[in-house]
């Protein structure tokens, strides 16, 4: 019999690992039966790409990130390369709320630093007290102390509190769903803790890094902008993926519910709901608290490092409406919402301008998020309730006053994993107990990065070295 390798979760994580774990068989470096257990109906896990009348609804991510390659090599082997889509270039603008009204965001700003003086010198998104405070980290020396810092606290040492509760946070503190005061930024954005290392002044370095980028840019022709997603819709990279597995691979609505380890005959126990299953080696992609679950009785230790990277919770609200409905000229990507603007909602995407194909003529499809680790109490509401506050924000923000043709509201409890201050630290510990078991490897958004492209690749490493454990045997 060939050696068993069972995948716990088919999420994009899990089908990347299943994925290339067939592409290694297909290759002859590998001799193994493949299991992927998904408790779910359906594949994809927070992927999920609805029609809804002429509007393609993404109720999860709606694209990828190309400044890390994983996704988009996924999709060049799945074929997927011609169907990928970039943002319309006519409309790269993105806005923030200031003062209750949409203000743009100043031209050049690497996600917190500017890197053009003069449209910082004329925003009215900061004060002039706030411009002279940013201006400051030119001259500002390096953080005399190692070790981990908040966001919170270099975005506020380097340029100011403005800087943080108008750009900062809800950019980054955004995309994690996370409070900047508690965000690690060695696990979410070392590469500005390599800018001051390197150069000192965190503008200085965004400015080099921004030419350096557009210096390569022009001589490589890139092809790709820094977001790109399918001209279908998410789902079809699911689909794809699942089309390259084996039939039989795939075991839906089956939950695993326990995971033993014989350390006598070096195999596993996995336990589901339907039957039990004896494996060479194990891939666990599920949320971190779902594997210390797991773990709980075989290494309580680990079990208690992975239950404590904490996770907030989010909501989508997808509205739709007639062009002519909307005031707002929509001249952009969308905006976001800092915290002391104290409004219901984090951001909102004008998706159909974004990206082309998701609405019909004369229609517009927006999305808005609520939720993350400042706002938890919000998801404690009634969904009647969710959506009346989308539309409250559409009419204060965007003047919107009509019905919404269609309202899609999708909760994802305990989705984003929080790394906070220390979490590198806690991975460290925990690769350390994991080496207690060799062939067992974790995978997933809990770890080193949130993106799809993480996930991706987070998932085809564990399976290079869960194939690498199984050949060497």
């Amino acid at each position: 019999m060939p050696p068993r390798i069972v995948i716990i979760g088919g999420g994009i994580t899990g089908l990347a690992a299943a994925h290339r774990l067939v592409e290694l068989a297909k290759e002859g470096t590998l001799t193994a039966e493949i299991v992927l257990l998904e408790s779910s109906h359906r594949l994809g896990g927070v992927i999920n790409t609805q029609q809804s009348h002429e509007f393609l609804v993404e109720r999860g991510p709606d694209s990828m990130i190309t400044e890390k390659p994983w996704a988009l090599s996924l999709c060049e082997r799945l074929g997927l390369d011609s169907q990928l889509i970039r943002p319309q270039s006519e409309h790269q603008k993105l806005y923030t709320v200031h003062a209750g009204r949409l203000v743009p965001l100043p031209k050049g700003f690497l996600l917190m630093a500017p890197t053009e003086i003069g449209s910082m010198l004329r925003t009215p998104l900061f004060s002039w007290g706030g411009k002279l405070r940013m201006a400051a980290d030119l001259g500002l020396p390096r953080r005399s102390e190692s070790g981990d810092e908040s966001l919170a606290s270099f975005v506020e040492r380097r340029l100011g509190t403005e800087v943080l509760e108008r750009i900062a946070q809800p950019l980054i503190g955004g995309v994690y769903a996370a409070d900047p005061k508690k965000l690690s930024l060695t696990a979410t954005m070392p590469r500005f803790q390599q800018m001051e290392h390197e150069h000192r002044s965190v503008i200085l370095a965004s400015r080099k890094a921004q030419k350096r980028r557009a210096q390569l840019q022009n001589e490589s022709g890139a092809r790709w902008s820094l977001f790109v997603s399918i001209d279908t819709g998410m789902t079809e990279l699911v689909r794809r993926v699942e089309q390259k597995l084996p039939a039989g691979i795939v075991s839906l609505g089956e939950e695993t519910r326990g995971l033993t380890w014989d350390d006598q005959g070096e195999y596993w126990t996995v336990q589901t709901n339907t039957r039990e299953l004896v494996a060479d080696a194990v891939i666990c992609t599920q949320a971190a608290f779902s594997v210390g679950r797991l773990l709980s009785e075989l290494d309580p230790l680990l079990a208690k490092e992975l239950s404590g990277i904490p996770f907030s919770s989010t909501a989508t609200v997808n509205v739709a409406y007639k062009r002519s409905d909307i005031p707002h000229s929509l001249d952009g990507f969308g905006f976001v919402v800092p915290f002391v603007e104290s409004r219901k909602i984090i951001a909102c995407t004008f998706t159909s301008v974004k990206y082309s194909g998701r609405a019909p003529e004369g229609f517009e499809l927006l999305r808005c998020f609520i939720g993350g680790a400042l706002q938890q109490e919000l998801l404690e509401e009634s969904d009647e309730a969710l959506e009346q506050h989308v539309r409250k924000e559409m009419a204060d923000l965007l003047g919107i006053t009509a019905e919404p043709l269609l309202c899609h509201l999708e909760r994802y409890p305990h989705a984003m994993p929080q790394y906070n201050l220390g979490h590198m630290d806690r991975i460290e510990r925990i690769n350390e107990r994991l080496g207690r078991f060799p062939s067992l490897a974790l995978a997933g958004k809990s770890y080193r990065g949130v993106g799809i492209a993480d996930c991706v690749h987070s998932g085809e490493e564990a399976a290079e070295r869960i194939a690498g454990r199984v050949v060497g045997n």
